[in-house]
């Protein structure tokens, strides 16, 4: 049975610290792509109060994420329980992107680990509904290792790169909405 939670208590923040991964959904406002990524590295994740969390956001195959959430700011994050206690966690409310080079920024940054080469911002939101389902159909699955190829693949490449992914593949969403600003910064702009 799915219970509604009115804020982000101990319990929770508990179930969340322990998920190696989460899931983000986000969808333009008329027609296009709804889009739904896979997130790890623990350290990215943080509950910064009752009803409102963060997520580094890492350069990836694109920025749909950020493109739904210029549009609309609707999003939600998945929590998934892989072990043998069933949960699923669903964090519904709006988002935003905080650059990297803003005063905001500093203020989330004793929340995560910076060392991620492909650092790109941070995504905020603010939660309007928490609600958990049983998971009782997800398989048990066993943690290995979190996967270094993000953090490998985003350290050998160069500044030039990076600043080519802005103002191309990260302008806008695959369905042409504006995403990154020509002007957002490059990693190692980025004081760590």
């Amino acid at each position: 049975m799915a219970k509604v939670f009115s804020h982000l208590d101990d319990a929770l923040r508990k179930f969340i610290g322990e998920q190696s991964m989460f899931f983000v959904a986000t969808a333009p406002s008329e027609g296009g792509r709804v889009n739904l990524s896979p997130k790890g590295y623990r350290d990215t994740f943080a509950v910064l109060d009752d009803h409102t969390f963060a997520y580094l956001d890492l350069y990836g195959s694109g920025a749909e994420t950020i493109a739904h959430l210029r549009d609309n700011g609707r999003i939600t994050v998945m929590f998934c329980s892989f072990s043998r206690t069933s949960r699923i966690l669903r964090l519904f409310g709006t988002g935003r992107l905080v650059r990297p080079d803003s005063a905001e920024f500093d203020t989330l940054r004793p929340h995560f680990g910076l060392q991620h080469p492909g650092l790109r911002g941070a995504i905020v939101v603010t939660v309007d509904r928490i609600a958990d389902s049983c998971g009782y159909s997800v398989p048990y699955l066993e943690l290995v290792d979190e996967r270094p190829v993000l953090d490998k693949l985003h350290g050998g490449r160069s500044d030039d790169e990076f600043a080519r992914r802005i103002v191309g593949d990260n302008a806008t969403s695959i369905d042409g909405l504006p995403a990154l600003e020509p002007d957002h910064p490059i990693p190692s702009a980025i004081p760590r």
